[in-house]
């Protein structure tokens, strides 16, 4: 199923994954027939009343994956943040654990949890190792931070140059994809799909149609918290109306 996964990220014909967050909100996505189901960590977290950030206990994590991989017949992969871990010995014993429920992907950042700006490169080069040598066939979506952070989009285009360098370290690493969260100018996703070793993750941040995405050379299209703030925000609505 992973090699499939795998073959799921075409520049051009993207994998469209709408975040879920739990067993049942994945139920009701895999009901609408999708490719494979991925999760967002920041709604998981809100989902459970955490912040996002790795404020939700890995072990509370771990069981709800475990209940989403059961209840959905489709390929589930997982935002998985930093690890949970700056050691890589528990960065081992992390991925171990979720490679366990059943996934097939993982989202795996290169910021710092806790603090402002990313890993260096090398380090995040070892921590994605460790990743590929506990599995050859987990799919994973290296995330670069390096455009979440408000900048507009004269600001990156200066650093396209640094995000292509680490995509390439990244996948000499063992990487699959590039997620870049925060690029939304449409010249600047279609240089980087361009420019990528790696097929490119998008984060839908507004209502930009997926063939416009695609046209740019995206191959995978996620949507990060937004279903999840959707669905609060109509509930409220429907509350406060009752």
């Amino acid at each position: 199923m992973s090699n499939n996964f795998k073959n799921l990220h075409i520049p051009g014909a993207p994998l469209v994954l709408y975040n879920i967050w739990d067993a049942g909100s994945a139920v009701t996505i895999a009901n609408t027939k999708p490719a494979a189901i991925g999760t967002g960590s920041w709604a998981m977290a809100k989902a459970q009343g955490y912040d996002d950030g790795e404020e939700m206990p890995f072990s509370h994590v771990v069981q709800t994956v475990a209940q989403i991989t059961q209840a959905v017949d489709l390929p589930v992969t997982v935002d998985f943040e930093t690890g949970y871990a700056d050691d890589l010995a528990t960065l081992q014993t992390n991925i171990d654990r979720l490679i366990g429920q059943n996934i097939v992907g993982v989202n795996f950042e290169d910021r710092l949890i806790g603090k402002s700006g990313l890993r260096s490169t090398q380090d995040q080069c070892a921590r994605i190792e460790v990743l590929r040598k506990t599995s050859q066939e987990l799919f994973i979506n290296a995330r670069c931070d390096l455009m979440f952070d408000g900048s507009k989009p004269d600001v990156q285009a200066e650093r396209i140059d640094e995000l292509v360098k680490r995509a390439k370290a990244y996948a000499d690493s063992g990487a699959d994809g590039l997620f870049v969260p925060g690029l939304e100018a449409p010249n600047l996703i279609e240089v980087v799909c361009n420019r990528s070793p790696l097929p490119v993750n998008i984060m839908r941040m507004s209502d930009t149609p997926i063939s416009e995405l695609a046209a740019l050379g995206v191959a995978r299209i996620s949507h990060g918290p937004r279903p999840y703030i959707q669905l609060m925000k109509s509930l409220s609505e429907h509350a406060r109306a009752i």
